[in-house]
């Protein structure tokens, strides 16, 4: 009898879990879309997701009527990030401060004035210093400049982080601060423009072995490491936060895999087919020297572990790509 009760009251819990409202900005980017689809293969049916046409985040009183729109938000899981690549920060520095900067400040404040339960915002290792010790720790964030050309992005996710530490300690709003490495996955931004690494690679590769291009340019000379992590492992981690985790601490989420852009280069040079040269233009930046995070502290506060090699990852992403490419 007693098992009987105690089986039930936990499936009442649970229920009321999946039955909770969230709102989800960023809900139909790259990252929001691949959770959105997991919230709702887990169960939860209460999801509010609404566009950047709909509610422009850099905007204060539309931000406000995001807010004042769906009442009774229990949790908001803010996605939204104004990055566009390497190229961009570096050519637009002070757009990338200026505009996450806004985004974060405005969801934060709404989100501690609508008195929302639990709050979760998505860092990025571009916040850590450059020069910081390998693997990175959560405790080493503010012990040193970020790197140069990321610098103004990686500034705004430590004043967010910031915001939110001080919302917990004079108004008792429930923050938590997952820190993630470079995603990267299936439904990708692959515009040359604007996207990163893995993608650009991809569609550069794949674009040469249909035209038959005799090389394929590179920027800088391979020497820098990063780590790379599978939207779906991301998306795995961001969930087990959502129902276990409540620390204000930032927490390191990432793939426990260390890879240099040479290595990178050669695998996805292989996995498109590609057979002619490859050309390192050393006059361009190649981005910070190391990125690759200490993830321990994820595992032993709620059980995450990546579970897609890179490998594995790339595999699913190319294959992605070559479905869905615009020709």
């Amino acid at each position: 009898m007693w098992l009987n009760m105690v089986k039930k009251k936990d499936y009442k819990s649970i229920k009321s879990i999946y039955s909770q409202k969230i709102l989800i900005t960023g809900g139909h980017g790259f990252l929001g879309s691949a959770l959105i689809i997991e919230l709702k293969n887990k169960g939860y049916t209460n999801l509010i997701y609404p566009t950047s046409k709909e509610y422009d985040l850099l905007n204060q009183n539309k931000v406000d009527k995001l807010f004042q729109d769906f009442k009774n938000i229990d949790i908001l899981i803010h996605l939204v990030a104004l990055s566009k690549g390497l190229g961009f920060n570096k050519k637009y520095p002070s757009q990338a401060l200026y505009n996450n900067l806004l985004c974060n400040t405005f969801v934060l404040h709404n989100a501690n004035k609508y008195n929302i339960k639990k709050v979760i915002t998505i860092g990025s290792v571009c916040a850590y210093p450059e020069n910081a010790t390998i693997p990175y720790k959560e405790e080493e964030m503010w012990e040193g400049y970020p790197e140069e050309i990321n610098a103004p992005y990686g500034l705004a996710k430590r004043i967010m982080i910031i915001h939110g530490q001080l919302l917990r300690k004079q108004y008792g709003l429930n923050v938590i601060h997952p820190i993630l490495s470079n995603l990267y996955g299936p439904k990708d931004n692959f515009d040359l423009e604007s996207s990163h690494v893995i993608p650009a690679l991809i569609r550069k590769f794949t674009d040469a072995k249909i035209n038959n291009s005799k090389f394929v340019e590179i920027w800088g000379d391979g020497s820098a490491t990063r780590e790379f992590l599978f939207v779906e492992d991301a998306v795995k981690a961001i969930i087990l936060m959502l129902e276990k985790y409540n620390k204000s601490d930032p927490i390191n989420i990432g793939s426990g895999e260390e890879i240099s852009i040479k290595q990178l280069v050669k695998l996805i040079k292989k996995l498109t087919g590609f057979h002619g040269k490859i050309i390192w233009n050393k006059s361009k930046p190649k981005g910070q020297p190391k990125r690759y995070s200490d993830t321990s502290k994820a595992q032993l506060e709620f059980g995450f572990k990546s579970e897609t090699t890179i490998e594995e990852g790339l595999k699913k992403t190319f294959e992605w790509y070559l479905r869905n490419r615009i020709i």
